[in-house]
């Protein structure tokens, strides 16, 4: 099954390994783990400037999307397959 995370973006459901609140802030380390992250490469934006909503992290990139945790979550409950 797969999560729509906004645009034109989708992940597999069992490859996301935590959607996080984009506005809460991060502890030290985290900070570290996501400037580590950008360094590398492993970031996507697929949101606007100033319209971010939550970090995707799955276990290739991540997303920085426009969609709520909370709607994310509710999308992940039902989501959809394709076979």
């Amino acid at each position: 099954m797969f999560l729509h995370l906004g645009g034109d973006k989708v992940a597999l459901k069992k490859d996301i390994i935590a959607i996080l609140d984009y506005k809460k802030g991060f502890s030290a380390i985290n900070k570290d783990f996501m400037e580590i992250a950008r360094d590398e490469g492993f970031i996507e934006t697929i949101s606007e400037e100033g319209k971010e909503k939550s970090f995707v992290i799955t276990s290739e990139k991540i997303y920085i999307s426009p969609i709520s945790c909370s709607t994310l979550k509710k999308r992940s409950v039902g989501g959809f397959s394709i076979e």
